[in-house]
């Protein structure tokens, strides 16, 4: 107390799994929706007569299988569920990974 008299110590604990958690993830109930606000601003671009979402570029590494697609998009992503990837099949669209 006498040379830091405003040190109270360490309080709380930081899990060491936090830094795992850190990937941003999407759905793709949510990608549907981003597809829809993307088209209202004009800033949809086309492949294959698709809608074309990079989702690398707006800073999602994942994408998961909540939701539903309710028309076929084509996607870049670096990872997908399962669920994800039926679900866009299902939807006419295509998954791209590099």
């Amino acid at each position: 107390m006498k040379y830091e008299p405003d040190y109270f110590g360490k309080h709380g604990f930081k899990s060491p799994r936090s830094k795992f958690l850190s990937i941003r993830t999407i759905n793709v109930g949510q990608l549907d929706e981003l597809v829809e606000a993307l088209e209202a601003k004009g800033l949809l671009e086309e492949r294959d007569g698709m809608p074309y979402v990079d989702l690398e570029a707006l800073g999602y590494a994942k994408l998961l299988g909540r939701g539903q697609l309710r028309r076929p998009v084509l996607v870049r992503v670096k990872e997908f569920t399962e669920a994800a990837e039926r679900k866009v099949l299902e939807a006419g669209g295509k998954i791209l990974t590099d």
